[in-house]
């Protein structure tokens, strides 16, 4: 599926590879980044589904504190309706270790509100500005892994 933009051209949707979910994300390292992250999701986490994903939202009064992300293309959430707003402890242990090692992975580029002083397990962030050296480095480590096979999550390094 080709990318669609939106009338600005700034967001586009993407599909997520192996899976059935298109989200619309802000073009560039970001839409790297965070479809990395829903596809870990979906393969080591939980089998997601059409719909479960929300990425851009166009900027309302109804988008406050961490979810005005969305109106940039640079946030997305996923199964909102099962991790409410405010609640904490949705995720089995193993889920979150998961969760955790995605963090890890994306070396502070990434935040997850399941670490807000208000909880939002459904939501992902990119948690630095667009200039940053870093977002930059994570993408392209990451485009690496999807054209050189055996690179990346989720591939198993023997003798290790």
């Amino acid at each position: 599926m080709e990318p669609k933009p939106d009338e600005s051209g700034a967001v586009w949707t993407r599909q997520v590879p192996g899976s059935s979910v298109s989200v619309a994300l802000r073009i560039g390292e970001a839409a790297t980044v965070l479809v990395h992250v829903i596809r870990r999701y979906h393969y080591e986490i939980d089998t997601l589904a059409h719909g479960e994903v929300i990425g851009f939202r166009p900027a309302d009064r109804t988008l406050k504190g961490h979810a005005t992300n969305h109106a940039s293309g640079t946030a997305v959430a996923i199964r909102p309706t099962w991790y409410p707003d405010g609640a904490k402890g949705g995720l089995f242990p193993h889920q979150l270790a998961t969760v955790r090692d995605i963090l890890e992975e994306c070396q502070d580029v990434v935040a997850w509100g399941g670490d807000f002083r208000r909880a939002n397990e459904s939501h992902f962030q990119i948690d630095v500005p667009p200039s940053d050296a870093r977002l930059k480095r994570l993408a392209d480590r990451i485009r690496g892994w999807e054209e050189t096979p055996g690179q990346g999550a989720g591939t198993l390094a023997l003798g290790v």
